[in-house]
């Protein structure tokens, strides 16, 4: 006899992709506030939050940011931004 009582049992484990790894989060001022861009490490972004969000302060909590924001590689990330932005944005990058 069998114990599901009638229900059928589950089916097998079906993997999803998952999202990329968050490697930066890019501090920035965008029409002053500040918000947060997490990006992988391609440098696409992952998601966005508000600068001074909980979740954000303890991600970058011990790390040293860094000023490098105006770089070539961060054209495409960060595009929209004006250089005086990208120059006063904080990058901070994760320990994976």
């Amino acid at each position: 006899m069998s114990q599901t009582f009638g229900m059928e049992a589950p089916s097998g484990h079906i993997a999803h992709l998952r999202r990329e790894r968050v490697r930066y989060v890019v501090i920035i001022d965008a029409d002053n506030s500040a918000i947060a861009r997490l990006l992988s490490d391609a440098r696409q972004q992952v998601a966005e939050f508000e600068g001074g969000a909980p979740e954000v302060v303890q991600m970058v909590q011990g790390l040293i940011a860094a000023k490098v924001a105006n770089g070539s590689e961060w054209d495409v990330a960060l595009q929209g931004h004006s250089t005086l932005e990208r120059l006063a944005a904080d990058v901070y990058t994760l320990d994976l």
